[in-house]
């Protein structure tokens, strides 16, 4: 795909309005989603059941012709069945690897955390390094390759949290949260009958190169001490006991400039990193129990942060 930014806009666009056909009146989270996509990240999606956290995922996918696989975690699934293993063939007098469910473009891991910790654990090569490893040999990932996992802040029962390493695998976390009253109503006219048909509106490659893309978007010297004071602030703030790792700094760094490919632009503005600092950064951070008490959230503390620390002049959205 060519740097026409205008006509990258309008074909991202198309993308997100294909999408809403499905969820209706959650443009932020599907354009969130996208992003995420765009920087080859993966999204922890928390909320109550039957928002819109399944169909998200598979509308996506349905929008973009890729590989998708919805996989339901349980805590009888085994590291083997996402990773694959291998299986010895009498025939041949040789181990033969067999796929897992790992291999497809677009995963839904649904309610992760009802897996054990072990089977959680598996997914981690993959969503760092697009790649897994069975018996020393490792398999690389489809491109474009994206985990989309779900779990339900509100049922804990037979649950395993995810431990600090696995969140901060992920890009952001979002929320859908329940529809307006006018959406919900719009959501009953749209599937009173069945459900409105998808077409794909992109393909596989054209997303590969838009990744190529968002790391040429420019970002001025300015804007990279002031991503580096955001995440600095989060782990010095007095009710934050973890704060924002390297990771967690580069990965706003990398939204920010899909962000503002999404936009239509070919350089980052402070607008494209404040938005995204809540969805990138707060599941990073570890509160401290008093804190928690006191009932402040992490989103809280990063609201606190963005009022605080100066915002840099130059050119703006």
């Amino acid at each position: 795909m060519g740097e026409d930014f205008r006509e990258i806009q309008d074909y991202l666009g198309r993308i997100v309005d294909n999408v809403e056909k499905i969820i209706v009146g959650k443009r932020e989270a599907v354009e969130l989603s996208l992003l995420a996509l765009l920087c080859g990240g993966h999204i922890l999606v928390e909320d109550v059941p039957g928002v819109g956290k399944t169909s998200l995922a598979s509308a996506l996918s349905r929008s973009l012709h890729c590989s998708f696989r919805r996989i339901q975690f349980t805590p009888d699934i085994m590291p083997s069945d996402i990773t694959g293993f291998s299986l010895y063939n009498q025939k041949t007098g040789e181990f033969e690897y067999r796929q897992g469910l790992i291999f497809s473009s677009l995963i839904l891991a649904d309610e992760i955390n009802r897996a054990s910790p072990k089977t959680q654990a598996s997914l981690l090569e993959a969503m760092e390094e697009n790649q897994v490893t069975v018996d020393g040999i490792t398999y690389p990932m489809s491109r474009p390759f994206m985990v989309m996992a779900t779990q339900n802040p509100a049922d804990f029962v037979g649950t395993y949290p995810l431990p600090e390493a696995q969140m901060d695998r992920f890009l952001m976390r979002i929320s859908l949260g329940y529809p307006e009253f006018t959406d919900e109503r719009n959501i009953l006219r749209r599937f009173k009958e069945e459900d409105p048909e998808l077409k794909p509106v992109a393909r596989g490659e054209e997303i590969i190169a838009l990744q190529h893309a968002v790391r040429k978007i420019h970002v001025d010297e300015s804007l990279y001490d002031y991503l580096v004071r955001i995440s600095g602030a989060t782990r010095k703030h007095p009710d934050v006991t973890l704060g924002a790792s390297p990771r967690g700094t580069l990965a706003l760094f990398h939204t920010a400039r899909a962000r503002a490919l999404y936009r239509g632009r070919d350089y980052v503005t402070p607008d494209d990193i404040k938005p995204l600092a809540k969805p990138v950064l707060a599941h990073r951070l570890i509160l401290k129990p008093e804190s928690k008490l006191r009932r402040v959230t992490a989103e809280d503390v990063l609201s606190e942060i963005l009022e605080q620390i100066p915002v840099p002049m130059g050119r703006q959205a």
